[in-house]
């Protein structure tokens, strides 16, 4: 595959199928462990960030098929507001944007002078599955969430939320359920960090697809620790992209344009368009 194809697999990838995931490992139960679910969410939602922007350079690597590519870029974030990746070609030529905010989801084909702009629920698969601007700023933000697609008013236990419990080894899985959504967060039982957070959306049509979102390399950040290294693997009809970003100089840098202007050199296209091209990839 060309570098050019390669590119466009991961400016078209990341938003078009964050919509799916469910954990393979297999629960084991530990009778002596004996933390409760209300200590464990509590935990973990003390482990988050609480500064409102995020910024980073960040080592992409792309993995599609037989072919592998590394690229340089950026990731800016303002928590409840946008979240920004710039993936960049050659080192130096920006190959790609993808920004999401609240209201829409933007993808800029730079090389070709393309762009797609449209908001979250005109996207099928967004809408049907759920997913939103705050599921996918959660998973950048190494949080949890409870989607609404999940009925949030008879948790299991009283301010805890509607999250289930069960061991795995070392490890903790709070796992949410919907008609068509299964989510699950991989949870170190000592440090309540997430290492793991999956979706699996389900399709009885077309097949189920997958996400799964890996985080490593946790480091001091702030007053808690935050991972540098975050694996994606999006599994859908069949085909499989493997995103690595890895995270370096992260800061909170506010001197940016949180809104991206299209220049009138660029041509917009539909949503069928764009998965169309993703598909033929």
């Amino acid at each position: 595959m060309k570098l050019l194809s390669i590119v466009k697999v991961a400016v078209l990838a990341l938003p078009l199928v964050l919509v799916s995931c469910k954990s393979h490992k297999n629960a084991t139960t530990n009778n002596k462990f004996t933390i409760k679910k209300g200590e464990l969410v509590s935990n973990v939602q003390e482990n988050a960030q609480t500064g409102k922007f995020l910024t980073s350079k960040v080592k992409f690597s792309i993995e599609y098929g037989p072919q592998k590519l590394t690229l340089t870029g950026n990731l800016r974030m303002r928590r409840h507001d946008v979240i920004r990746l710039q993936l960049m070609a050659f080192g130096f030529v920006e190959a790609g944007r993808i920004e999401m905010t609240k209201e829409y989801v933007l993808i800029m084909d730079r090389i070709n002078k393309q762009y797609l702009k449209v908001p979250w629920m005109s996207v099928d698969f967004l809408r049907n599955s759920g997913v939103d601007f705050n599921t996918i700023q959660s998973l950048f933000w190494n949080e949890l969430f409870v989607p609404e697609s999940v009925n949030v008013n008879s948790p299991k236990e009283k301010g805890t939320g509607p999250y289930n419990m069960m061991e795995s080894g070392d490890d903790m899985i709070l796992n949410l359920e919907s008609s068509k959504l299964d989510y699950s967060w991989l949870v170190d039982k000592y440090t309540a960090q997430i290492k793991m957070a999956n979706i699996m959306y389900k399709d009885r049509v077309n097949g189920n697809s997958q996400l799964n979102w890996d985080y490593e390399q946790f480091k001091p950040l702030n007053k808690t620790q935050f991972p540098h290294k975050h694996m994606i693997t999006l599994t859908t009809g069949g085909k499989e992209v493997k995103l690595g970003m890895t995270m370096n100089k992260i800061g909170s840098d506010t001197e940016w344009e949180p809104r991206t202007s299209i220049s009138n050199k660029y041509r917009e296209v539909s949503v069928d368009d764009i998965l169309r091209r993703f598909m033929d990839l």
